[in-house]
């Protein structure tokens, strides 16, 4: 590989790695390490469907209702998410995210606005314009 290229890799490798130092740091505030990509997903897909019921998660995600409720039971426990009956039919209850669910299905968009922040912090003004406009060339 030759040296500007090798160049260019570790510099992005060094962004990444910032990004998810940012994003190990959002998952430590909610008292998490780990969260698998499905998880997240699932989170992601609960925050985006507001009073989503199990058969419509079922739906969305493509999975059986089974596997949802074991999913939500394991969001309840690590207190991500909470069961909500309609006030309207019982036997309908709906999947609402705790705050802490909600920072964790936005962990992603959260780690990019922190790194945007540090970068901002360490660049003036001229070369955060310069960072944008290469990056729109390029994107």
């Amino acid at each position: 590989m030759p040296a500007r290229e090798e160049h260019l890799f570790e510099v992005f490798d060094r962004l990444i790695a910032i990004k998810n130092e940012c994003s190990s740091a959002i998952f430590s505030e909610c008292g998490l390490s780990r969260l698998t990509v499905k998880q997240i997903a699932y989170l992601k897909a609960i925050d985006e469907h507001h009073d989503v019921t199990f058969s419509r998660l079922a739906e969305i995600t493509r999975n059986s209702k089974p596997t949802i409720t074991e999913m939500i039971n394991r969001f309840v426990r690590m207190e991500c998410a909470y069961r909500q009956k309609s006030p309207d039919d019982g036997r309908i209850v709906y999947i609402h995210l705790t705050e802490k669910g909600r920072m964790m299905a936005n962990a992603e968009q959260n780690a990019l606005n922190r790194m945007i922040e540090k970068m901002v912090r360490a660049l003036d003004e001229k070369e955060v314009d310069l960072l944008i406009e290469i990056l729109k060339k390029v994107g």
